[in-house]
């Protein structure tokens, strides 16, 4: 039988998306209704690929954020200059920077190798993602978001986290684990998997502890290796969770047509793969 619900929701999507796509300078210049401005940074990696999924992204923390100091975007090597300006004129705090320009050279040689010469594209940006999270000086509270997650009106609650006096890390529970387990050494390890793609440091992370295992265990990463180091450094500095019912990484509405989570009083939903086409669905301009 066919799932009807299932096939409307990705068609409706795959629309929206190519009709972003076209207006996406358009969009870009379009005025957000925010004023409140926020003492953090923000930092995102994408790709040009990304160019509207990154758009609306931003736009939307804005919206129900705020504006930060900065909000980085940083290229996988890919954004053209016509797209950098695209980002750049969504709001002032926007820039683009290539990730060769912040990676700290004095980080492992092996994790440039890993990020310049991977014969498989995908892995290859996750370590380039990773040199820039080793490189970067936290001196206020910054946040990390992929590029494909919206936020919602709940989201001014990342204000009250970042403002704390607590200066604990923040990561977003994984919905099932997606662990490279060759350099898990026990089954406590894999508890409570951290999905790399949004977390807030006051702090930097001690990266090269993990990237031990990667040296002695493995000869070469896979996809997950990256966010497996990001686990197991969130547990070594005893990072918190972010609530489950507010930072929202499901897949279990995959095949309905409607975002079961989509709602005001949530902070933000990563769309995965799995669940991508439903980003589309709830997208403001």
């Amino acid at each position: 039988m066919v799932n009807i619900g299932y096939h409307t929701a990705r068609i409706q999507g795959q629309i929206t998306s190519n009709i972003y796509r076209k207006l996406v300078e358009k969009i870009s210049f379009l005025p957000i209704k925010q004023s409140r401005r926020i003492h953090l940074n923000v930092y995102a990696f994408s790709c040009e690929r990304d160019l509207p999924v990154q758009v609306a992204s931003i736009r939307s923390f804005i919206r129900y954020v705020g504006i930060p100091d900065k909000f980085i975007v940083i290229s996988d090597g890919s954004y053209t200059v016509h797209s950098r300006k695209i980002l750049s004129q969504i709001n002032s705090c926007v820039e683009v920077i290539d990730w060769k320009d912040l990676a700290n050279q004095s980080i492992p040689k092996y994790i440039f190798d890993y990020a310049l010469n991977h014969p498989h594209r995908p892995t290859m940006a996750m370590w380039r993602r990773l040199a820039v999270f080793m490189s970067l000086s936290i001196d206020k509270p910054t946040i990390f978001t992929d590029a494909d997650i919206l936020f919602f009106p709940g989201a001014t609650d990342l204000i009250n986290l970042c403002e704390s006096e607590d200066k604990s890390a923040w990561y977003l529970p994984d919905c099932k684990p997606s662990l490279d387990e060759r350099i898990l050494l026990d089954e406590t390890d894999k508890l409570n998997p951290v999905n790399a793609g949004f977390f807030i440091l006051k702090h930097q992370l001690d990266w090269l502890k993990p990237l031990e295992r990667v040296e002695k265990f493995i000869d070469s990463p896979i996809f997950y290796t990256d966010q497996t180091i990001v686990h197991l450094a969130m547990h070594n500095a005893n990072a918190k969770a972010l609530a489950e019912d507010k930072y929202i990484i499901k897949v279990d509405d995959q095949f309905i047509y409607t975002d079961r989570y989509a709602a005001k009083h949530i902070a933000l939903r990563h769309y995965v793969n799995d669940v991508r086409h439903k980003f589309w669905l709830n997208v403001g301009l």
